[in-house]
């Protein structure tokens, strides 16, 4: 039976997943993600003395990253637990609990909006960019990153190969995502249709490390949220057979350290007329 899209199942199990994974985030997803913040700020101009609001902030990464920089910034984001993690980690920054698709600020609030892997999380992605728009002011910029496809993020591709050969790719337990960005046009329409102009995206490279196939199944497992679900709906039999094919298929990306597994994301960037 097709299941319909639901946005309050998506925010439900969402939250849920995003409340356990907050305190091992940053040891785990975290290292993966940080790896594009500094791009992320410079797509959306964010310099000494902007007025940042980072959406969906998380454990704040991204947050104390432009405070490091100068610039004034604010974290949001729907996980208590997440913000407990933001607050005992940066407690000079102002983190707000609130929903990406009704943001707890007053419009034109801020020069730079950025979301760090975010807002593809959210049910409606149109109503967070149309939220972004709002609170920013004339002239301010966003910038918004997610995933590129699997076939070019190792990582993800060497997972998802081996669930399909040894394990069951859609028993997860999650319901229907409500958006993403499967692609670069996508996102640039989406920005377009929320009134951003002079768009632009971009493709960062980098290479998330880990021991072994059993060190990267542990990270996705604990900072992840559908990916997360995915992995603990495989059995354990099959969740060793997946490991093991992890493994012999990453050997083209070991070296004497371990695992060096290419991870892509795009970065798309706009202003606010």
């Amino acid at each position: 039976m097709t299941q319909t899209f639901d946005p309050e199942a998506v925010r439900a199990f969402e939250h849920a997943r995003w409340e356990r994974a907050a305190p091992v985030f940053d040891a785990s997803f975290a290292t993966a993600t940080g790896q594009f913040v500094e791009p992320l700020l410079d797509a959306a101009h964010v310099r000494q003395g902007t007025c940042v609001l980072d959406v969906a902030c998380g454990s704040g990464v991204a947050t104390a990253e432009a405070a490091q920089g100068g610039a004034i910034p604010t974290g949001v984001d729907f996980s208590a637990a997440m913000l407990a993690q933001a607050r005992a980690a940066h407690p000079g920054i102002a983190f707000l609990h609130g929903d990406a698709e009704s943001l707890p600020c007053a419009d034109a609030a801020f020069d730079a909006v950025v979301s760090n892997f975010g807002v593809h999380h959210v049910p409606r992605p149109a109503l967070a960019l149309a939220q972004a728009f709002r609170v920013l002011a004339p002239g301010g910029r966003i910038a918004v990153s997610f995933w590129a496809a699997p076939e070019q993020n190792i990582a993800w591709k060497l997972l998802l190969d081996a669930v399909k050969r040894h394990g069951d790719a859609k028993d997860t337990g999650a319901p229907p995502p409500g958006g993403g960005f499967g692609s670069v046009q996508q996102i640039l329409d989406a920005l377009r249709d929320a009134g951003f102009g002079a768009l632009r995206a971009q493709l960062e490279r980098r290479v998330w490390r880990h021991a072994n196939g059993a060190s990267l199944v542990a990270a996705l497992r604990t900072g992840t949220a559908r990916m997360a679900a995915q992995i603990e709906a495989q059995s354990p039999a099959a969740l060793r057979a997946i490991v093991a094919e992890i493994d012999a298929n990453a050997a083209a990306w070991r070296d004497a350290e371990g695992l060096a597994l290419p991870i892509v994301a795009v970065i798309a960037s706009g202003s606010k007329p």
